[in-house]
């Protein structure tokens, strides 16, 4: 059996419930129905791992449900929206992008609604799951293999090799990481501050780096640096000692990209230089303790479809190490 089906065994999935959260919003297909806030309500089912937390009684470990009701009133207050269609989905937009949820159903409903033969509410129910591509300002949420290992990264300093435009740093910056992303797309990065400026994320920082640089050294990974390195659908080999090196003790590698059977059955990558052969992103960190692996068909790696990747965590040893390694 994969390491990944080991870990679905093991890691037991939960419900986290807000039942009737009030608060006041401007929705409504009129101009005069938006320019008044109105009494609106949500319930909410959020999916996600609950295990983690029940064994280290964190907060941290788990999904905040007073921080979801901030975030969801926050929505409220500096947006509106004609129809709450687009209200729904903006708020299951949010919540994908800013928490580690993998199934949510939510129930947006008008209490005063402007209709003389209706006594209670209206309001629309919707489900989502993130194997959907979720979109908030723009942007993919994160990457579903760095949500559901969430729960397995030291909080401290955290690295986004190869950003891009940084959904995944800004989702770590969210959790609490203080997270440096280095890409060589100049205006990705500048978009991704601005993006982190409206969001309030203060521990976001970026430079703009070409790894592929003809060098031998790459001064932009100093030794012992990093508690967290994510790197997603990047692939260079030469820079895997540096990345080791740049890790602190028992500091953790989080990795993917595409294996050969993505280039041989869907012909992307187009170059096969660009993706992974069997069993290579375990040589690759032999140095590393590999504490989850699986090279295989994926769902939710960069929308709807699946796609032939290799996911690995690794560790770096330290004096004491903080996890153990899936059964």
């Amino acid at each position: 059996m994969s390491q990944e089906g080991k870990d679905h065994r093991i890691v037991m999935a939960g419900t986290i419930i807000i039942e009737r959260l009030e608060f006041q919003g401007r929705c409504g297909v009129t101009q005069e129905e938006r320019q008044r806030p109105q009494p609106l309500a949500v319930d909410l089912e959020l999916t996600c791992q609950t295990e983690p937390a029940a064994a280290s009684d964190d907060i941290r470990c788990t999904i905040d449900y007073a921080q979801v009701a901030h975030q969801i009133i926050k929505l409220a207050a500096t947006q509106d929206f004609s129809l709450l269609e687009t209200f729904t989905e903006r708020i299951l937009a949010m919540l994908f992008a800013e928490f580690p949820i993998d199934h949510a159903k939510i129930w947006l409903r008008k209490l005063a609604p402007p209709l003389k033969l209706v006594s209670r509410s209206v309001g629309v129910q919707l489900e989502r799951s993130r194997l959907a591509p979720q979109i908030h300002g723009g942007e993919l949420s994160p990457a579903r293999f760095l949500s559901q290992q969430l729960h397995r990264l030291p909080k401290g300093t955290a690295l986004d090799l190869a950003s891009g435009s940084g959904r995944n740093s800004l989702y770590l910056a969210s959790q609490g990481f203080h997270v440096k992303a280095i890409d060589r797309n100049e205006q990705a990065l500048t978009e991704l501050v601005t993006t982190a400026k409206q969001r309030n994320l203060s521990n976001l920082h970026v430079q703009v780096v070409d790894l592929e640089r003809a060098t031998s050294e790459w001064p932009e990974l100093p030794s012992q640096t990093y508690d967290v390195i994510v790197v997603f659908f990047y692939l260079h080999r030469p820079l895997f000692p540096a990345l080791i090196q740049s890790l602190k003790p028992n500091g953790i590698l989080l990795y993917e990209t595409f294996t050969l059977d993505n280039h041989v059955r869907h012909k992307h990558p187009r170059r096969a230089e660009f993706c992974l052969a069997q069993n290579e992103l375990l040589r690759l960190t032999s140095g590393l303790r590999v504490l989850a692996y699986d090279e295989g068909e994926h769902d939710g790696c960069q929308g709807p479809e699946s796609a032939f990747t290799a996911q690995l965590l690794a560790q770096r040893a330290g004096p004491d190490s903080q996890l153990e390694a899936s059964v």
